[in-house]
């Protein structure tokens, strides 16, 4: 991977979803040093764990023909909420000044529901996105990862 740009004051959120890192680098272009200022978690158990009933049956209206409902995905829709509310966030440290620009760094998946909730100042912040789950690295590998 080529060297990413990161600004000083720019913001890396790091995230997949269950866990949101947001960093701030404080260091320069050539010496990134990235700062935790904020830490989302939630935890998600498997959806077996958070449904409680079959899925259900639908009777057509003639006949005797049955079909059976989709289960809902408990586990989907968790993450889901997780990261509405930490594009929420981030919308919101925008508006007040926090930062003006961001580095999205997010598991495959967790990057394309992200997508889906950018704010037209979010997209716009935006200046680099990467689709690879850092979460679970210590600050230093991040670096390492990113860097070079």
């Amino acid at each position: 991977m080529d060297k990413m740009r990161i600004d000083k004051g720019d913001w890396l959120v790091v995230c997949d979803g269950r866990k949101a890192l947001i960093l701030e680098n404080l260091g320069d272009e050539m010496f990134p040093n990235l700062h935790t200022r904020e830490v989302h978690e939630r935890p998600n158990p498997p959806t077996s764990a958070q449904g409680s009933d079959a899925p259900g049956r639908l009777h057509g209206a003639a006949g005797g023909a049955r079909s059976s409902v989709e289960q809902t995905d408990w586990h989907d829709e968790e993450e889901r909420l997780f990261l509405e509310r930490l594009v929420r966030r981030l919308d919101a440290a925008i508006a007040a000044g926090e930062v003006s620009k961001l580095v999205v760094i997010a598991a495959p998946r967790a990057l394309g529901m992200l997508r889906q909730g950018y704010s037209p100042a979010v997209r716009h912040a935006i200046h680099t996105e990467l689709g690879k789950d850092y979460v679970k690295m210590p600050l230093h590998e991040i670096e390492m990862q990113l860097t070079g």
